[in-house]
This record gives structure tokens, sequence and C-alpha cells, in this order.
């Protein structure tokens, strides 16, 4: 398998899926959103960006099968599989803010191997695959060389159903605001995740995420030389709905978010 042609056939489709949610966004009317749950947003934009993927995706990569956020294909049993948001950032999107991206991820397994995030507002595209690197527009980048918290700025998110564990989060929050530079909140986990692998960040973490909002981003991270775990330090981030993402600065915030979570 080519991972680097396939990396750039995505890089392709990607940018065009992103001129379509532009375009779209010029004439886009708070009528056209339909509620999935409580704050879950989506809209015909979503859909249609994601039929548009699938359909070359499945050329591209003919035998894998698909993880989707708005369910265009159902998940099967098959060694590679496509992980897909069309849309991360839809309440962004909504609301007129030009912070959202799309994000394709290919699976091995549970391994990504190949990872593709479209910053749309800024016209960024990120993409990695397994051991080749990361890169922003073709460019490679690395994650910031800042050494420790007290350097660092921060990106987190918030959950918009289940907030359970939000006296334990503002906790975390509360320690990292007060040791950090600054603490920010994008509201797309893929933009959060490829600004920490090209080092505006140096760290993100947060709750209660599907494994297309980060599988992408995470891939990217790692191969800008950054560490991505779950909140205990382990490897169950892409299913297990946690991720803690950095630069050398991981140890520190690691420790502090095991003593409150």
């Amino acid at each position: 398998m080519n991972l680097k042609n396939i990396t750039q056939q995505v890089v392709d489709l990607s940018l065009e899926c992103g001129a379509f949610i532009k375009k779209e966004a010029e004439t886009f009317s708070y009528n056209d959103v339909e509620l999935k749950g409580k704050n879950d947003l989506v809209s015909y934009v979503d859909k249609e960006a994601e039929k548009r993927m699938v359909t070359r995706l499945k050329e591209i990569l003919p035998e894998a099968g698909y993880i989707t956020e708005e369910g265009t294909e159902k998940e099967s049993d098959t060694t590679y599989k496509w992980i897909i948001d069309p849309l991360d950032g839809t309440t962004n999107f909504i609301h007129g803010l030009p912070i959202y991206s799309t994000s394709i991820a290919l699976i091995k397994g549970k391994e990504v191997i190949s990872g593709v995030v479209y910053d749309i507002g800024r016209n960024d595209c990120f993409h990695a695959y397994k051991n080749g690197g990361a890169y922003c527009n073709d460019k490679p980048i690395q994650v910031s060389q800042l050494p420790t918290l007290g350097d660092s700025l921060l990106a987190t998110g918030f959950p918009y159903s289940n907030f359970d564990k939000m006296p334990q989060y503002q906790t975390i929050l509360n320690q990292l605001m007060q040791k950090a530079h600054g603490l920010r909140r994008l509201g797309s986990a893929a933009i959060d995740l490829v600004y920490v692998g090209l080092g505006r960040y140096e760290g993100y973490f947060e709750y209660n995420l599907n494994a297309w909002d980060i599988a992408a981003g995470a891939l990217i991270v790692e191969e800008a030389g950054g560490k991505v775990t779950d909140f205990s330090g382990g490897d169950n981030y892409l299913f297990g709905r946690e991720i803690l993402a950095a630069n050398t600065i991981h140890a520190e915030m690691l420790a502090i978010i095991k003593k409150h979570w």
C-alpha cells in the first residue's frame, strides 16, 4: 500500500470538499439546522460533504470500511476503515464563526496510518501518514520546542451534553489556567490537534469525544514529534473518548489531569 499516494489523494479530496463548505457558508441559513441531540447540530452541508467524501474514498481504497459521523455508510468489519468528520466545528459554522475543518483518517485495525485535516477558514491543509512526517500545505511541521508548562499556550474543549464530569474538569482547568500562559477553546478538536502539531499550542486535552473528531489530528501530532495518550497515559484515545496531545509538557499536563480525573 502506497500511503503517501493515498494521503495525497485525500488531501485533494479535502480541498474540494472544503471549497464546497466554504461556498455554502456564504448563503447558509439557521433555518437549515437540524438537531441530532442536545446541542448536537447538523445541516445539509455536513451530510452532503460526507456523501462526497465517501463516494471518492470508495475509488481510492475500495476494500475499506467506514466510521462516519453522519451515518452515510454503516460501519463494517474490515481491516481498513476510513474515519470521517465532514465538518468538525458545525456549531461554529452555523453561527458564522470561521473555525471549522474537515477530518479524514485511515486506520488499519485500531492504528491510524493516514490523516488529513483541512482548516477551511485559514486555507491550511495538514496531512500525515505513518512514519512519513507531518505537513501543512506540503511543508514539514513539528511541535513547539517550549519546554515547560509555564511557557505554554494550551487548548481544550467543552462537552455539549453529558456534563457529569464537569466538576473534575473545572478543577483541572483551574490548575492549568494558573500555570500556563493561557487556555483557549476554538470549537474544533481537529484544528486544536493540528495546531499542536504546528506548534501554535504546546498542549491540548478534551473528553467526551468521538473517533472522527480526533483520528486524523492525533496522527499529525505524533508525526510532528508530539505525544498523544488518554487521560491515564495509555493509548486508548481513539475510542476511549478522552485525549491529551502535547509536546514535551505532556508529562506535566498528565500529572495534573490524573490527579483530579
